[in-house]
């Protein structure tokens, strides 16, 4: 009779080892230089099983974006979808809260890191990211701002110097956080230095009127 192993892995389970062990030969040898066998041989698993699951390294680093910064952008698309209309402010502090928690995470920074370095030497790649995260995150940032504004709480401003505003301080966060190592004294709590965040974004650096800050 033919006994079954007892560790055997489950199928569906090894697009999910594939990923981490890609992920993980990505950040050691960087994407171009990484090679296929490799990522086979750190998930334990033959380079001919591996292509049952991914056709190739390409796919397998937009799958990695997909399940981080893809997964992200729709969070923050259904949460301005469900609350920008209701209040936009509180709908901005939210995004931000969204943002910087996720970037705080070095596995969910870790692929839109890697994309940041190697997406001017790879044309397929950029173009995989624009469409599946930062298009999904314009015309999330569109719909609160004409939320804002129909509102008349926030102001008629262009969309894309809106994305730069609201982005930079995520991107500069993960960079100073998990790349420099340089974190906050005071706001260690993510959501914390969003709310920080957005209270510079809505107020601005000048000095509130004693009028104002009652």
């Amino acid at each position: 009779m033919t006994r079954t192993p007892a560790h055997r892995r489950r199928p569906e389970a090894r697009p999910e080892e594939i990923l981490e062990a890609a992920l993980a030969v990505f950040g050691e040898q960087g994407f171009a230089a990484a090679r296929v066998e490799d990522i086979a041989r750190r998930a334990g698993l033959s380079k001919g099983t591996l292509y049952l699951y991914f056709p190739s390294k390409e796919a397998m680093l937009n799958a990695l974006i997909e399940q981080s910064a893809g997964a992200l952008a729709r969070v923050v698309e259904q949460h301005v979808a469900t609350s920008a209309v209701a209040d936009p402010e509180a709908a901005l502090r939210g995004l931000l809260r969204i943002l910087f928690t996720a970037v705080s995470s070095p596995e969910i920074s870790a692929a839109p890191r890697l994309v940041l370095t190697e997406a001017h030497r790879f044309p397929e790649l950029a173009a995989f990211y624009r469409s599946h995260v930062l298009d999904v995150m314009r015309r999330s940032l569109h719909a609160l701002l004409a939320a804002g504004n129909a509102k008349g709480v926030l102001r008629d401003i262009d969309t894309d110097a809106f994305m730069r505003v609201i982005g930079g301080p995520g991107l500069a966060h993960m960079a100073l956080t998990n790349i420099f190592d340089l974190h906050p004294h005071r706001l260690t709590d993510p959501a914390e230095l969003a709310d920080a965040v957005a209270d510079i974004l809505l107020n601005g650096l000048k000095p509130r009127l004693e009028s104002e800050r009652s």
